[in-house]
Parts: C-alpha cells; structure tokens; sequence
C-alpha cells in the first residue's frame, strides 16, 4: 500500500514540475498551448508516461509533440533535479485523447435526448391495444349473489 502512496504522490510531483516548466516556456517556437494531464508511473518507479493536451489545430498538435519529444532530455533532467529519488524516471509523452472522447460522449448524449424526446412524443399519442385497463377487477357485490 506505501508503495502506490509513493507512486501517486511521485505523479503529482512530475506533472508540477513538468507544468511549471512549461508555464516558464521552452526556447522551442513549435511548442503550443500544452498542459500536462495525468501523469503515470510504474511500479518501480522507472519509467513516467506523461499525458498531455493541446489547444489549437492538429498541425500545433503535432508541432507540439515534435518540441516535447525534442524536449524530454531536458525535462527529465529538470524533473531529476527538483525529485529527491536516487533515479530519475523516463518520460514519455503522449496525447490525451480526452477532448475528442468528451466530444464523442456530447454526440451520444445528445443523440439519446433526441431519441428519448422522439419515444416521449410516440407516448403521448399512443392508445392502448386492447382495454384500456387490461387488470380484472374483483366481482362487485351484485355478482356474487349469482
């Protein structure tokens, strides 16, 4: 149980250093409007895959991702620097397909309130197929005296 305490606690620590790195900019001209979502280390602590989103266009998505590779020497190095563990993780860094699964979520949505306001207008016009109270009721008092 200390073991994934230290893991989550060292993932929050590189995904800190990592974004506060990037707030303070990279000299790389390609690199966009990025920020580091989720970061994920191993069990042993060697390795750090870096989850990250960018805002803009597919050709800054991919201009961004050619600087973070470019970038990911001196990143580790900066993240080796400010961690106080006897190893520096590798990073590895890959896009978070978070925005397009929340987009393709927003469609599903919005096509099951169409079809449920579809079925709800069936509903209201719909009639019963056979009595409108197909439940047998029990015998009335007079019935009984037969």
């Amino acid at each position: 149980m200390a073991g994934h305490e230290r893991q989550a606690r060292l993932s929050d620590r590189i995904r800190v250093i990592l974004a506060e790195r990037l707030d303070k900019g990279l000299r790389d001209p390609r690199l966009g409007f990025v920020t580091i979502t989720e970061v994920r280390v191993t069990g042993d602590l060697q390795h750090a895959s870096v989850f990250y989103t960018v805002y803009g266009s597919d050709e800054e998505r991919e201009s961004s991702a050619a600087a973070l590779k470019a970038a990911t020497g001196m990143l580790r190095t900066e993240v080796g620097r400010q961690l106080n563990t006897r190893l520096t993780p590798t990073l590895e860094f890959i896009p978070d397909a978070l925005p397009e699964t929340a987009g393709h979520l927003d469609d599903l949505l919005r096509q099951a309130r169409e079809r449920d306001e579809a079925v709800a207008g069936m509903a209201a016009a719909a009639q019963y197929a056979g009595d409108a109270d197909p439940y047998v009721k029990p015998r009335e008092a007079d019935d009984d005296e037969d």
